[in-house]
């Protein structure tokens, strides 16, 4: 499983798409910039969101985040960002042609990329955590981000964090 689970995080950070990302948008609820270099962040975990959205994830995050991670800090020290990168979860009928079923998926099409950065003094209405959403590299406007810490409350004895560190 561990090896299936190292396979899965090596093939998602090198299908993650490098161009069309712009470092210098930011939108303006929260001014979140792409941090520059966050593709050479460490893997936090994987995910596979079910539902509409239908997508797998892999979280990545600076050092001050992933320090946090491995000490179990919380809350997260101002300057910790986590990363979402998302790509549409497809069947992989080569590997399945293999296995004789259906039962390997692979990354698709990049959704989006999310971060939350976190300053709790800038953001501090917001449980200290700024949120950003780029599609195409373009910064979303800001009634979709207007809802991330609602969406974000149920885990605030997390820190508002809903991924687990998996080492």
């Amino acid at each position: 499983m561990l090896a299936a689970i190292a396979a899965l995080s090596g093939a998602l950070a090198a299908l993650a798409p490098a161009s069309g990302q712009s470092e210098g948008a930011a939108p303006p609820l929260f001014g979140v910039k792409i941090p520059p270099g966050y593709r050479d962040w460490k893997l936090i975990s994987v995910a596979h969101e079910a539902g509409d959205l239908n997508d797998l994830r892999a979280v990545l995050g600076n050092d001050i985040a992933i320090e946090a991670y491995r000490e179990g800090t919380l809350p997260f020290p101002d300057g910790a960002i986590i990363a979402r990168l998302a790509w549409r979860y497809l069947p992989s009928e080569e590997n399945n042609a293999v296995f004789g079923r259906e039962q390997s998926f692979v990354a698709g099409a990049p959704t989006n990329v999310q971060f939350m950065v976190k300053d709790s003094k800038k953001f501090a209405s917001t449980g200290g955590w700024g949120f950003a959403q780029f599609n195409d590299g373009k910064p979303v406007d800001d009634t979709m981000l207007g809802g991330c810490f609602a969406c974000h409350a149920p885990v605030e004895a997390r820190d508002f964090v809903f991924t687990r560190y998996a080492p």
